[in-house]
């Protein structure tokens, strides 16, 4: 049997993908409003940012609700997340901009002034992980910066601590044991997620200065500039 890809797993879990991102991260809320409010700009420029994995947009949401007259480029493989994305912007398409494309394959040369990105990046194997940061660092405007909320590898013993206490979070919050186990299934199919000494490394080797300026257990925000 042919393995599917990353952009087929999405695609098909698409239509439940919010609503179960929002019960699989028990500090959604508080990682999210972090990486907003570390985005180091007023609130009235006009911004350009790149969304990378955009998926159906969760994260971008949340910045363009604070940078209202921001323009945002959405970066995903999925067809089916993009669409998505575009159904939730559909009142601001002049503000948008939709790429079907792998983040392998990003490359753009100093255009944006903010690069985001959500548990996207962990699905990459390290050193696809290493070429895109420093693809990231070519596409900022001098003063830019990268925000990465993410997957970490947790080291023995913490690799456990993490896994019982997502599990114990995610059925607390409700999650049926069908859900719970579809995503695992997902996990061990498709993440390869690095450890934080690693990632923080990767990104000070791409030229970044970069730190972790929030951590919920196995997720973190890093904030690259």
């Amino acid at each position: 049997m042919k393995k599917r890809s990353v952009e087929q797993a999405f695609s098909e879990a698409a239509p439940d993908y919010d609503a179960w991102v929002k019960q699989a991260l028990p500090a959604y809320d508080e990682l999210y409003s972090v990486a907003v409010e570390i985005v180091p700009f007023a609130h009235d420029r006009p911004l350009e940012i790149a969304d990378l994995g955009a998926g159906s947009g969760l994260f971008t949401r949340h910045v363009q609700t604070a940078y209202p007259k921001a323009r945002f480029t959405l970066v995903d493989a999925s067809p089916n997340m993009l669409d998505l994305a575009r159904k939730r912007f559909e009142q601001r398409t002049e503000s948008f901009t939709f790429v079907e494309q792998r983040l392998e394959d990003f490359a753009e040369t100093e255009r944006f002034d903010v690069v985001i990105s959500s548990l996207a990046i962990h699905h990459l194997e390290n050193a696809a992980k290493r070429s895109l940061f420093k693809q990231i660092f070519v596409a900022l405007r001098p003063g830019g910066v990268f925000i990465n909320v993410d997957q970490i590898k947790g080291r023995p013993p913490f690799d456990q601590l993490y896994w019982e206490t997502w599990l114990d979070k995610v059925r607390a919050a409700g999650a049926s044991e069908a859900k719970i186990q579809t995503s695992i299934n997902r996990r061990r199919e498709f993440d390869r997620d690095a450890s934080l000494s690693d990632q923080l490394r990767w990104l000070q080797e791409a030229g970044f200065a970069a730190d972790c300026i929030y951590k919920h257990y196995f997720v973190a925000v890093f904030l690259a500039l």
